[in-house]
């Protein structure tokens, strides 16, 4: 049985407070204690819950939301070794899995425990985000590079494992792991890679350039990004922004010895899902 549990919620689902409160009633009929991010809990009407107790300090995370909300909860949890639930609200997710109907017999059969509860630990890959040495962020997605200016390429080296590749006249480069491949890497024509593969890809944006492929390298290679132009460029995680580069300045991008722990409660079926996706039939 957990003990402890921080709840991580979508702030503009109308259902969200009806069911942030359901999840409150569970912990409190169990004797399990229970918290929220403060923004999350003065936006749906629950601030008795509010709190800045860090996410590590939980049994187990659950997010309330999409895929999105995970990427959010990932943050928060800042690498710790914590479970997360993924309750879905909306459209089909790629990480969520737990509908709203059956969220309380899933807390359920979380407390007997992976044996006697039939769920396992889905394990994803992270990628530890540095620029010039100082870490900005953990990707559970992708870290990307791209131009500061519209209307303009940026000019970046892409290095792996300290040795130069090339140079990318592009309007940017993506760093992303497998579970990164089916959200901004596949726009820009990324192959897609099974999440439960380790791997570290790396996808140009837009490229003006006669070699435009992805590579797909070894989990263990370091990727190093150099804006080598004299235009600027941006940097983000997992969507969010992580500062405006420099010429010079070097993004390095790492295997993380932490990775993303979501439980599941039955085989996941990521070809299923992606298959619904995409609308594909059987013939």
């Amino acid at each position: 049985m957990p003990r402890r549990l921080m709840l991580v919620a979508h702030h503009e689902r109308a259902e969200a407070e009806v069911h942030a409160t359901a999840i409150a009633a569970w912990c409190a009929a169990n004797d399990v204690e229970f918290w929220m991010p403060p923004i999350d809990a003065t936006e749906l009407a629950l601030p008795q819950h509010g709190s800045d107790r860090p996410a590590s300090d939980a049994d187990a995370v659950v997010s309330l939301g999409g895929d999105g909300t995970m990427l959010r909860s990932v943050e928060l949890l800042e690498g710790a070794d914590v479970p997360l639930i993924g309750v879905n609200l909306g459209s089909l997710g790629y990480l969520t899995e737990v509908e709203p109907e059956s969220m309380t017999s899933a807390f359920d059969r979380f407390a007997l425990g992976a044996e006697e509860g039939e769920w396992h630990l889905d394990e994803r890959m992270m990628l530890d985000v540095a620029v010039n040495g100082e870490v900005i962020g953990r990707s559970l997605n992708e870290a990307v590079v791209e131009k500061n200016q519209s209307g303009h390429t940026v000019r970046l080296l892409a290095r792996i494992d300290g040795d130069p590749f090339t140079h990318y006249e592009a309007d940017g480069l993506i760093v992303s792991t497998p579970t990164g491949s089916t959200a901004y890497s596949l726009s820009a024509r990324g192959p897609i890679v099974s999440p439960q593969h380790r791997a570290i890809l790396l996808t140009p944006v837009s490229p003006h350039m006669l070699f435009d492929r992805s590579l797909v390298l070894s989990p263990s290679e370091v990727v190093e990004i150099e804006v080598a132009g004299h235009r600027r460029a941006d940097v983000a995680v997992d969507g969010q922004p992580g500062g405006v580069l420099e010429p010079g300045d070097v993004v390095r991008c790492s295997p993380s010895k932490a990775t993303a722990k979501f439980v599941r409660f039955g085989a996941y079926r990521y070809h299923q899902i992606l298959k619904s996706k995409f609308g594909l039939t059987d013939r």
